[in-house]
């Protein structure tokens, strides 16, 4: 009698996420499954090292929050397919929030100084899009967050597309939504404009990826739309076929975080871009956070202190003046969009960059590894010398924007992690 109540239940908590239209893709635009675009006004949300959706009564103390400054997204890092997330995918979706979550963990990401694609990690990928997929504000799937940092690494970017081959198959033998299933990059200026290009290139759709979406954090302090870069990052998309977003900004020196690069997100950039994902929700030592739980304990001082000696549950408290900032931003900012039935997209994928030497090494449109394919001498000769079938030469690679772009601060928290070091911290202590 109890298991039978309990099945009930989780089956009611499921069945109940419908409260929000789905997300799918159309050209190179997101649009809601009622035909309106839709833009991303997201957060980055990890309390714990694991998974941060397994709390309802946290959940709905962060979510009401959240909803008051128009938030209507959050993305994940990650999570534990094994466990029940429909409580907090209800209370999300109750306050109008969508999931963007990352398939891969420190264990099973795709790493570019070994770069492998393997069972064990599509398994892992698997479990954790048979949990999400089930959820209407499920909006995307991550295979890969900044695994790409170097121009040598650029050998691994194959390996992010196997994994979008492999995942996507996944998702259609199993009937699923077409849930949109993309990439999380670093924005290194001399590999953007290549990466950009390989991960939507080739005549084949079934391993072009969904989406692709860039952690930038040009816009610092008193800047404007042409002396961060971002009018680059607006001039390298005009024709890209994919659906393009910043999936993780806000830069925070100098401070404070006014935000002001929302303006021209939905702005000048809205023709294109579909919004922008806020690093982060939790303040840490990083000092990127919107909201604390607490004031800081000094884990050397107090035995009783977390970890990291910052709490990481109970009622938020906006930090000043940062989160108002954010706040008065997006209320202002409600850029129109087009209706998906009003819209009909010519748009052809790009072509494949060329190899250049230490700077973009996969010639072309290589064929991709197989699954559980070594990286080897044999591997990589195919990938840097191998025949390709659609090529760009170097000199179009790099007056498409690798070439005379502005060098970008990045946060010094997020290069090559994507998570600020106060998370990667209290990850390791509770390993």
């Amino acid at each position: 009698m109890r298991i039978s109540t309990v099945i009930g239940v989780a089956a009611g908590l499921a069945a109940g996420v419908s409260a929000l239209p789905t997300i799918e893709v159309k050209g190179a635009k997101l649009f809601t499954s009622d035909g309106d675009q839709y833009f991303i006004k997201g957060i980055a949300y990890q309390l714990t090292p694991d998974d941060p959706l397994l709390d309802d009564e946290q959940c709905q103390r962060d979510a009401k929050l959240m909803s008051t400054i128009g938030t209507n997204a959050i993305r994940v890092y990650h999570v534990n397919g094994h466990q029940d997330h429909s409580a907090c995918m209800k209370t999300f979706a109750d306050n109008g929030i969508y999931l963007w979550v990352d398939l891969d963990t420190f264990s099973t990401q795709i790493d570019q100084e070994a770069p492998h694609w393997n069972e064990t990690q599509l398994s892992a990928f698997q479990e954790v899009m048979d949990e999400f997929q089930q959820y209407d504000n499920t909006a995307g799937f991550f295979v890969g967050n900044e695994v790409l940092t170097t121009g040598n690494g650029s050998v691994a970017a194959p390996y992010v597309k196997a994994a979008a081959r492999d995942t996507k198959a996944y998702r259609d033998a199993k009937h699923y939504r077409k849930i949109p299933i993309g990439y999380s990059a670093a924005d290194i200026p001399s590999l953007r404009p290549m990466l950009q290009n390989y991960l939507a290139c080739g005549s084949n759709e079934s391993e072009a990826l969904d989406f692709f979406s860039l952690n930038a954090y040009e816009w610092c302090g008193q800047s404007s739309y042409s002396v961060s870069g971002y009018d680059m990052l607006e001039k390298n998309v005009t024709d890209y076929n994919i659906p393009i977003f910043l999936s993780e900004t806000g830069c925070n020196k100098p401070p404070p975080r006014t935000f002001d690069d929302q303006a021209a997100i939905f702005g000048q950039m809205a023709d294109h871009w579909s919004g922008a994902i806020i690093y982060e929700w939790i303040q840490e030592s990083n000092n990127y956070g919107l909201v604390s739980y607490g004031p800081f304990v000094d884990p050397a001082k107090n035995t009783n202190a977390p970890p990291d000696g910052y709490t990481r549950s109970g009622t938020p408290t906006p930090i000043s003046p940062d989160f108002d900032n954010l706040s008065k931003q997006w209320k202002t900012l409600t850029p129109s969009g087009v209706k998906a039935s009003e819209y009909t997209p010519s748009l052809t994928a790009p072509a494949c960059p060329g190899y250049t030497a230490d700077a973009w090494e996969v010639n072309g449109d290589v064929k991709l590894p197989s699954l559980g394919q070594t990286f080897d001498a044999a591997v990589q000769s195919s990938i840097t010398h191998g025949t390709a079938g659609a090529t760009a030469a170097a000199s179009s690679s790099s007056s498409s924007g690798g070439a005379g772009m502005p060098q970008i601060t990045m946060a010094p928290e997020l290069k090559g992690a994507g998570l600020g070091l106060g998370f990667l911290a209290v990850g390791m202590a509770l390993l």
